[in-house]
């Protein structure tokens, strides 16, 4: 049995999606979900990956739900 893993790029390159879609800046972003805009950029870039609670924070600060986030996830990792 292989172990699989979240891609944490492609978490990254979900919120990235859904952020630009709205037309907003990381700067803007950081600041509406309360996360550093240096974290949200690590996020978008996959070089973190971000909690339960970040993600809740930025998917709230998008006027979306979480399972939005995740089912667009799910979608590019099948």
């Amino acid at each position: 049995m292989s172990e699989e893993y979240l891609d944490p790029v492609v978490v990254g390159e979900v919120i990235a999606h859904f952020r630009k879609q709205r037309k907003l800046s990381q700067e803007v972003l950081s600041g509406l979900s309360d996360i550093g805009r240096t974290h949200l950029s690590a996020i978008e870039r996959g070089d973190r990956k971000p909690t339960l609670e970040t993600l809740y924070r930025i998917s709230s600060a998008l006027g979306i739900s979480m399972s939005e986030i995740v089912a667009e996830i799910e979608r590019r990792i099948r």
